[in-house]
């Protein structure tokens, strides 16, 4: 048992050495913008002020956590973290990306780093004038990340020489949707990228064989009006909720962006390819657990999706000012954990860190545009397992 307690003891410290703990800040000026989360209560952010040499550059991270795509959704969710900051932890910690240590992040430890808390479910596209008394549901995803960026210019972001829009996940989306217009609103000398982690959701059949992901786009769009809010280039050729597929949008994008994905995002295979509701008998459920437990059959369907992902993800092309880290693992958000973004078993492609080829071609050092081998042929992947008693699906 003493031992137990040691080895819990010593990796609380490991934490605590590689995070830093930052407290929540809420955006009051947005509310009379009617840029609120879902219950109409002020959408907050994490800012970690950035020192040194790092003082006027900027990180801005969109927090992920799937979309609400009807008002049955978006109440379930409404009362929530996800859909009202008077349920935030008020504490976050920062790390790997986000990390103020040299050694754990030696490209941007003393920048400027926020997290912007998701409270919308639309990935912050959508824009709702009306609010219905009987639900109090606000719909105004679009409003929060344009009154998020102006309370940061306020606050600073106007000096900006070097800025970053990020996300994960949902928030990874965001960042892909939504990099033209934060390029837009940011100081015209200053170096602005974007950085999209786990955002790469492609259109594709689930298991048994139902448009589950594309209907569900279309629903998130109709929902939350997001049409206005997604790129003109895409909209004005494809109807709106195919604009939410980074693959018909990413060619279009002109300020430059860096993709860093699993070419088996866990988060896909648990919801796009194989959703609960594609699988009645829950053949796919161990599998999903951890890829260890899937059947030959079934890593034969993931090899065929990383086919469909890798199809989906080289409209991007080669050009230089985008960039590309895809590694064969089963994951999802890596660059905001330490083990994942830079450690010394951090997974590898092509022999770079994530931490490296973000650095690389943030400050043109060099190009990075990398697709790992087809799993299992890379033994520095951090392959999620998963607790079989949370396993939400959309």
């Amino acid at each position: 048992m003493d031992k137990w307690l040691s080895l819990l003891l010593c990796m609380l410290l490991l934490l605590k050495a590689e995070g830093v703990t930052v407290p929540i800040t809420y955006v009051q000026s947005a509310v009379p913008k009617g840029a609120v989360c879902l219950d109409g209560s002020p959408p907050a952010y994490h800012f970690h002020k950035g020192f040194g040499a790092g003082i006027d550059n900027w990180i801005v991270h969109f927090e992920g956590g799937g979309w609400c795509n009807n008002v049955t959704t978006c109440l379930d969710r409404r009362d929530t973290r996800l859909g009202s900051s008077k349920k935030m932890d008020t504490q976050l910690s920062f790390s790997g990306f986000f990390s103020d240590k040299q050694k754990f992040n030696p490209d941007f430890y003393n920048w400027n780093r926020i997290k912007v808390r998701y409270c919308d479910g639309s990935s912050f596209t959508g824009d709702v004038e009306a609010v219905d008394p009987k639900t109090n549901l606000h719909f105004r995803g679009g409003r929060i990340f344009v009154a998020v960026v102006e309370d940061l210019l306020a606050k600073g972001m106007k000096n900006a020489k070097n800025a970053i829009l990020s996300g994960c996940s949902a928030g990874g989306l965001t960042s892909i949707l939504q990099c033209d217009r934060f390029k837009s609103l940011l100081p015209t000398a200053a170096k602005v990228k974007c950085l999209s982690d786990a955002g790469y959701f492609i259109n594709v059949k689930d298991v048994s064989g139902a448009q589950h992901i594309e209907e569900l786009y279309s629903q998130v769009v109709q929902t939350h009006g997001s049409a206005k809010n997604l790129p003109p280039s895409c909209t004005s050729r494809l109807r709106p909720g195919l604009c939410f597929f980074p693959q018909n949008v990413a060619a279009q994008i002109s300020t430059p962006i860096f993709f860093v994905n699993a070419a088996y995002d866990s988060w896909q295979i648990k919801n796009i390819l194989a959703p609960g509701v594609a699988d009645p008998h829950g053949t796919w459920r161990e599998c999903k657990l951890d890829i260890k437990n899937c059947s030959p059959n079934q890593l034969s369907v993931m090899q065929g999706f990383r086919t469909d992902f890798l199809k989906a993800i080289s409209v991007v092309g080669n050009s230089p000012p985008k960039g590309m880290f895809i590694d064969g693992c089963y994951a999802h958000c890596q660059t905001g954990m330490q083990e994942t973004w830079l450690r010394s078993d951090s997974p590898v492609v092509a022999k770079t860190t994530m931490a490296k080829a973000v650095g690389d071609w943030f400050y043109d050092r060099r190009s990075f545009s990398q697709i790992d081998c087809a799993y299992p042929c890379n033994p520095t992947c951090h392959n999620r397992v998963f607790d079989q008693n949370k396993l939400p699906e959309v």
